[in-house]
């Protein structure tokens, strides 16, 4: 898959680029980083960034002598370091950057999942650059995803990105440990992730990385079978940033195991149990079936049920004819009083409004 046709990029950097020396931020490998994104952006794409690197940014604030690190101290390094990683970042652009703060328990929970995917989209759409990390300030170990290259997969499945880059401290996957072993062969593509993939990968070796090829595999697994191509590039590199841009191979490719909106259709039909149903009107069908269009509340008519928001519901046309399944930004008491109103006027009834759309496009899947 070429740049050319990427549409939407999550590309995740960790804190060995970010803080090459394990005390403070670095732009010795993020000046190059910056200029890709800049460069996708004026292609037309949509990035979003998960960055490591608030422990490492903190380090050198918080005393500490006791390895490993408590629990207590790696969350005070983080909670100094992350206003010196967004600083770091921000300085290299010029454009506005904005800093999201994610949980697992956060992607667990279908209302701020929702929450999440309308907030990052709003960004995309305003050009700002989402900066992703994982909360490490206030997340606990059952709260944690545990490294930002699993989170930047979910992120991915998230946002429906196109393909997630990868930036490691090498040229990708190899059949062992090139540091260890000489012989050790590069991987240029990986049609399937399976246990003897697994096996090749080891654990971190850098003094301040949570991850490790072990993890970007675990991240390549999770993106592939969603429909999202992935790639390990090695980002101290610059020449991995443009052969990118060129088009040219680079790194590990991991191909994605279904299309995209094969993958989420299987996930709304038959992972999420439907809640109610709507019907909507004769436009609303032309909208959804001939013109690609979200679910505004507009165009409907009546509803049944008793659901939440993120909950999943049909949509059926004036005939009761089955439209679509999607998912609802609306909760059945919310939509009572909002059905057959403009956009505009949601506000005006509810006081707020966390979607135009009743149900978005990348949400909805046509059964007709």
């Amino acid at each position: 898959m070429a740049f050319a046709s990427w549409r939407r990029i999550v590309i995740k950097v960790g804190s060995a680029l970010i803080a090459p020396s394990a005390h403070g931020c670095s732009t010795r490998y993020l000046l190059t980083i910056a200029h890709f994104i800049a460069e996708c952006r004026l292609a037309g794409k949509e990035v979003v960034l998960v960055s490591s690197g608030s422990v490492a940014a903190g380090r050198n604030a918080i005393a500490a002598k006791q390895q490993p690190l408590p629990i207590n101290i790696k969350q005070a390094m983080a909670a100094v370091g992350q206003s010196r990683m967004m600083a770091c970042w921000s300085q290299l652009f010029d454009f506005d950057c904005a800093q999201i703060l994610l949980t697992h328990d956060d992607l667990q929970n279908r209302r701020r999942y929702l929450n999440i995917d309308n907030t990052l989209r709003t960004l995309l759409t305003n050009q700002v650059l989402p900066i992703v990390n994982e909360n490490d300030s206030v997340a606990t170990a059952e709260l944690k995803v545990g490294d930002n290259d699993n989170l930047a997969a979910l992120v991915a499945i998230v946002v429906d990105a196109d393909v997630l880059l990868i930036c490691s401290d090498i040229d990708g996957l190899y059949t062992a440990n090139p540091r260890l072993d000489a012989g050790a062969q590069h991987i240029a593509e990986v049609a399937r992730v399976t246990s003897a993939i697994y096996a090749m990968a080891g654990g971190s070796h850098h003094a301040i990385g949570t991850g490790g090829m072990l993890t970007k595999v675990q991240a390549a697994d999770k993106a592939t079978k969603a429909g999202i191509d992935t790639l390990i590039i090695n980002g101290q590199d610059p020449g991995s940033f443009e052969k990118l841009l060129t088009g040219w191979a680079v790194g590990t490719r991991f191909v994605r195991q279904q299309d995209r909106l094969s993958a989420k259709k299987h996930w709304l039909l038959n992972t999420l149990k439907q809640q109610g149903v709507i019907e909507v009107d004769a436009g609303a069908c032309v909208a959804l079936q001939q013109n690609g269009a979200s679910l505004l509340a507009s165009g409907i008519v009546s509803y049944s049920g008793s659901f939440e928001k993120g909950d999943a519901l049909l949509i059926t046309g004036p005939q009761q004819q089955l439209l679509a399944k999607g998912v609802s930004q609306y909760s059945s008491k919310e939509l009572g009083l909002i059905k057959g109103l403009h956009s505009k006027d949601i506000v005006a009834v509810l006081g707020y409004c966390p979607s135009e759309e009743v149900v978005h496009r990348n949400d909805l899947v046509l059964l007709a």
